[in-house]
């Protein structure tokens, strides 16, 4: 669990100084292929950390139990791949949780980066707070990845962000183009 801490901690402080020099502007502009702005991609991390947090407390509170052998050897580090396209399901889709009446608006950069940081924040702390063994003895249900243990399922955070770190040096690209 360290080593996997370690990596989340790496991708985490690289994102966030990719993101830290932007002004409001360029954080909430969308490229003109219509794809995710950097302030929407801060939003998506934080929502995805949220709820794997919830899912991952929900599995703390049942008995322990273990994914199969085989299942322990999925490659985490897939998702972190810009190749493969998987579309947000709706409750992490920065989109979809602006509420009807707030529609394309967005909290302010100070305000994303301070809840992307709370969660990741949370996630530590609840790693710290039950460790690895017991992260081995729940079972997280991820919608590409089928069922994975728990530190596999912070594992996916990471790779998670490195996707999208990724996806923000692209869109960061894309804007100085126009």
């Amino acid at each position: 669990m360290k080593h996997v801490l370690k990596r989340l901690d790496r991708v985490h402080e690289k994102l966030a100084a990719t993101v830290a020099p932007l002004d409001e502007v360029l954080f909430a502009r969308q490229p003109a292929d219509g794809g995710w702005s950097v302030a929407q991609i801060i939003q998506h991390l934080a929502l995805v950390e949220d709820r794997v947090i919830k899912d991952l407390e929900k599995e703390m509170s049942r008995p322990p139990r273990k994914i199969s052998f085989i299942r322990r050897f999925v490659p985490t580090s897939i998702v972190s791949s810009r190749l493969l396209r998987v579309k947000a399901p709706q409750a992490v889709n920065p989109e979809a949780n602006a509420g009807p009446a707030e529609v394309n608006v967005l909290p302010s950069k100070a305000s994303a980066i301070a809840n992307y940081n709370r969660a990741r924040n949370d996630l530590k702390n609840l790693c710290a707070t039950h460790g690895n063994d017991r992260f081995r003895q729940i079972v997280f249900k991820h919608p590409f990845l089928g069922e994975i243990d728990g530190v596999a399922t912070v594992s996916f955070v990471g790779y998670h962000e490195q996707r999208h770190y990724k996806q923000i040096r692209e869109v960061l690209k894309k804007i100085a183009r126009n």
